[in-house]
């Protein structure tokens, strides 16, 4: 009997160092996209994905993740008291826009024992996956986490998300090798290899920050081996597993923003604040400004 998936699981307990000193005192997480944090998309597109709960795998040091999402009255009241009820509208849902499961990873030992922390929460379902250095938009259609969680729906397999990746970029990620060819944006795994030089690459498939999991995931957690950097690593993990389960590798649809990367999140924030009624005619304006004395 195939199992609803109700369930995301958003690992928040990373130290944040390529965007120090900045996150020296703030959870990069909570950095935000003009005035939103990129953590509250992402909980979002999971909402959106009809998910119930969201786990938030953090440290002990980000507490400001658990007050960013928590009820605050007195702030409320202090707000509306100052005429702004619209304002004290929009903190009070992010109290409720979803039920917060919060588990503390105590060691930073990877991606694949933060995974590991949540084994208790998650019991014998199957779960989404977001990575928060990943920022995904589809405008024209379902979320990369609905569209996985429908593929799963039909094929009852776990998977990862991916896109191909410019020459340049390859050595940044995971790339996935696959059997046979990929039809209707989706292939199984083979094999992966983590950040290969370009000739060494086996394709330009990139694993980038979306996976659909079954608790199967936790037995091989537990059986893995530390790999580069002493850590327990997501992707052995899933490369022992694709041995003998199918695994599917799904070309996503929409455009992702690697916000973990400071280039990224600029470009993240110009093209949100573009869209915004608020703010895209002074942002444009701007940008024509810095062109025109270019010129």
């Amino acid at each position: 009997m195939q199992q609803n998936i109700k369930k995301a699981v958003i690992p928040c307990a990373g130290l944040g160092t390529r965007f120090l000193p900045a996150t020296k005192a703030m959870a990069k997480e909570m950095l935000p996209i003009v005035d939103i944090p990129t953590l509250q998309y992402q909980i979002k597109e999971a909402i959106d994905a009809g998910l119930e709960e969201i786990i938030l795998i953090i440290s002990d040091a980000k507490e400001e993740i658990k007050k960013h999402f928590s009820r605050d009255e007195n702030f409320e009241n202090y707000l509306i008291e100052k005429g702004k009820q619209e304002e004290a509208n929009l903190i009070k849902q992010l109290s409720t826009m979803a039920k917060i499961t919060y588990v503390v990873q105590k060691e930073q030992k990877g991606l694949g024992h933060a995974i590991l922390c949540c084994k208790e929460v998650i019991k014998d379902e199957p779960f989404v996956v977001i990575l928060g250095d990943d920022l995904i938009i589809n405008e024209k259609g379902d979320n990369v986490s609905k569209q996985m969680i429908d593929i799963y729906r039909e094929k009852h397999c776990p998977i990862i998300g991916c896109q191909n990746v410019k020459e340049s970029e390859v050595s940044k990620y995971g790339i996935m090798s696959l059997k046979g060819k990929m039809e209707n944006r989706i292939g199984y795994l083979l094999d992966m290899v983590e950040k290969p030089k370009l000739e060494e690459a086996p394709s330009h498939l990139a694993c980038l920050g979306r996976y659909l999991l079954t608790s199967d995931i936790f037995k091989i957690l537990e059986n893995t081996k530390p790999g580069k950097g002493g850590e327990i690593q997501l992707t052995d993990a899933i490369k022992s597993w694709c041995k003998y389960q199918d695994v599917i590798v799904y070309d996503f649809i929409g455009r992702r923003y690697d916000v973990g990367d400071k280039y990224g999140y600029v470009e993240a924030v110009i093209d949100f604040a573009l869209k915004r009624d608020d703010m895209k005619e002074k942002v444009l304006n701007h940008i024509k400004e810095i062109l025109s004395k270019k010129e």
